[in-house]
């Protein structure tokens, strides 16, 4: 553990991609995309959001995190961010998978937007149909 500088992992939500990187031994800082998280992410939900994994493990003031977030909403890249601290958070201690994976944070949202068909209106609503 002392060789390594930061823990990587990757996490993902819709379109959104998130690269996070966490350093042991900081401050708690976390910056998003060169910014801090809380000028990223201006919605307090979000800010949540990014937040729960590190509030449940107590590790809130002694890491520091960079993200890399690409790609999708900001809705979508907060989710990204917060599995991709959890993930992290795992590679740094293992001993606190269990609580991680509890809360539900390792699992991915595989929900995305449904393709458009032909000869629909949108994923499934149909033209209207008239009688005469």
């Amino acid at each position: 553990m002392a060789d390594q500088k930061y823990i990587q992992s990757i996490g993902r939500r819709k379109t959104a991609i998130a690269q996070v990187r966490l350093t042991p031994g900081g401050s708690g800082q976390i910056v998003v995309n060169n910014r801090p998280m809380k000028e990223y992410f201006t919605v307090t939900t979000q800010q949540d959001t990014v937040l729960e994994p590190l509030k449940t493990t107590g590790k809130t003031e002694s890491l520091d995190i960079s993200v890399r977030a690409i790609g999708g909403g900001v809705a979508g890249q907060a989710d990204a961010v917060k599995m991709g601290i959890a993930r992290a958070l795992v590679k740094y201690d293992e001993s606190l998978k269990s609580t991680i994976k509890a809360e539900g944070f390792l699992t991915r949202d595989a929900r995305k937007k449904e393709r458009k068909k032909f000869g629909k209106r949108g994923a499934r609503r149909s033209k209207q149909w008239r009688k005469r």
